[in-house]
């Protein structure tokens, strides 16, 4: 018995229609897609103290003046009654001048002027109340009153 070969054909594959149906998905999907909004164009503002690349200038120093009947003076403006030795307003100050110098990337720096009758309690208290505020650079003022 005699095999016969058969006549094979070559089968080649069509790219043009593959090609075609290519794009034409490209197509479909790039027109069905939605343009997807970028985080950073949302415009939103966030309560809070925000750090700056520009130094602010603000004054280098608060001066702290107590007087001889204990009144306590920040920069000529009177803080609190005479009575306590807590002192909120002055406090409070410190504190938001604390935060600016440091949002600033500078130091906060008080100057506590006291009289020299100003009685040494009331002194320390206004060191209390700078410390609470976490302000480290304290200095006196000299009196520059010498008596010869």
């Amino acid at each position: 018995m005699r095999l016969r070969k058969k006549d094979t054909q070559t089968v080649e594959m069509q790219m043009g229609p593959m090609i075609d149906m290519v794009f034409l998905l490209l197509v479909f999907f790039m027109v069905s897609a939605k343009p997807i909004k970028q985080e950073s164009d949302i415009n939103i503002g966030l309560p809070g103290t925000a750090a700056q690349e520009d130094v602010v200038d603000i004054p280098d120093e608060q001066r702290i003046r107590i007087e001889a009947d204990g009144r306590v003076l920040l920069n000529e403006q009177p803080m609190d009654s005479t009575g306590t030795l807590e002192m909120p307003a002055l406090l409070a100050t410190l504190k938001r001048f604390k935060e600016t110098a440091d949002a600033n990337k500078s130091e906060a720096l008080i100057t506590i002027d006291a009289d020299d009758a100003a009685n040494h309690q009331r002194i320390v208290a206004v060191l209390n109340v700078c410390a609470r505020a976490e302000i480290t650079g304290v200095t006196f003022a000299d009196s520059g009153g010498e008596d010869e």
